[in-house]
């Protein structure tokens, strides 16, 4: 029998959980979260592409259990100087967040694993007895702050300033809305999670966010503030604040992946930034990942551990690099707002290298269509 100890009740955390203890009965799997059940930060989480498609072959009854409740599209808007532009082709799935992590939580239950919510783990000698200690306590992981040398941490920041709103306003697509006036140059990635919520993030330079008067008021002043540079996508609409505080984005990296019987997975290994919807889906795929690992090398856990990063390494390097050419085309996101909207729709879809004009063709023949007729008329 396998005594496993998972720190961290987030999506990476609760999956792996269920989805081990479901496989292997014997096993004791306990999750230690430091928040209570109830409690999360931010809004609705997005799923590029086909959303939780990529685990259909493994976990199909996961899947089942979540679908129903996500919101799902298959264009993305850009709004510039007041005119939107449509890139049909590109598919999106949200779920409101806390409803992502009850459905976990339920999972998790259900296969026999003992939650244990309100219950922080302050240091690593709270562990002790344990064959397996999985880490998936995200950017702040304790786990890997205790063994900083060992997993060979690298830690930094983007220059962009983003806070985490909602919005009573259900967008029908993933829009990017870009707004320039006399308080400086403001983008918000919004989209909807729920018949009748959206996640609204806003982002701003240093420059501006200082200009404006964002760097001193407090939570609610931000908020109005915002809500009156993104008056008219909201439409009326109030924003909600959970925690809405101003950060740049953290760039979480580690050299190794695992340190005798301790592994990261989710945010506490890497993290992926918001712009390219990933970040959910890269947790759970380390989850099943160092499941199907673990059980290839059964009875020896350092082989097994080997496993899961050589498979899992190359595929979370592409994706991150990807995201962190995204996050620089953000960093410069107001020089790009000197182009017309539709070249600078072109220059937003285009920006992480993973989609080229050919490949816009064949997935986006209608914007496709409008670029083309611009560049031959002008």
């Amino acid at each position: 029998m396998l005594r496993v100890a998972v720190v961290g009740g987030g999506p990476a955390g609760l999956y792996f959980s269920a989805l081990w203890k479901r496989r292997h009965r014997d096993d004791e799997v306990r999750l230690f979260e430091q928040n209570a059940a109830d409690a999360t930060w931010g809004f609705g989480v997005v799923f590029s592409d086909q959303a939780l498609e990529f685990l259909r072959d493994d976990d199909a009854d996961t899947v089942d259990a979540i679908a129903p409740y996500m919101q799902t599209w298959r264009d993305i808007t850009i709004v510039h100087r007041g005119q939107a532009v449509g890139i049909d082709g590109v598919g999106f799935s949200a779920i409101d967040r806390l409803q992502l992590l009850q459905l976990l939580q339920r999972r998790a239950a259900e296969a026999g694993v003992t939650l244990q919510f309100g219950r922080p783990v302050h240091s690593m000698t709270e562990l002790t007895g344990y064959d397996l200690i999985v880490a998936a306590d995200g950017v702040n992981s304790v786990v890997r702050r205790a063994l900083e040398a060992e997993f060979g941490v690298q830690l930094s920041h983007s220059q962009n300033k983003f806070a985490w709103y909602g919005t009573s306003k259900p967008f029908d697509t993933l829009t990017q809305t870009f707004v320039a006036n006399e308080l400086g140059t403001f983008n918000a990635h919004h989209y909807r999670y729920a018949p009748d919520m959206s996640t609204f993030i806003v982002e701003c330079d240093p420059a501006t966010w200082a200009h404006s008067g964002l760097d001193k008021v407090d939570e609610a002043e931000s908020r109005r503030i915002c809500e009156q540079v993104f008056a008219a996508a909201l439409d009326g609409h109030p924003l909600v604040s959970n925690r809405s505080i101003w950060r740049s984005f953290p760039w979480v990296w580690n050299d190794r992946w695992s340190y005798r019987h301790h592994v990261l997975i989710g945010d506490a290994l890497h993290t992926a930034h918001y712009s390219i919807g990933s970040g959910t889906r890269l947790a759970l795929e380390d989850a099943l990942a160092l499941t199907k690992a673990l059980e290839a090398e059964p009875g020896d856990l350092p082989a097994g551990l080997a496993r899961y990063e050589a498979a899992r390494r190359p595929i979370v390097e592409k994706l991150v690099a990807a995201s962190k050419r995204s996050a620089a085309w953000y960093d410069g996101f107001a020089e790009h707002m000197r182009l017309e909207p539709l070249e600078l729709a072109m220059r937003y879809i285009t920006r992480s290298g993973r989609i080229d004009a050919d490949r816009l063709r064949a997935m986006s023949p209608r914007f496709m269509a409008a670029y083309d007729a611009r560049a031959e008329s002008g």
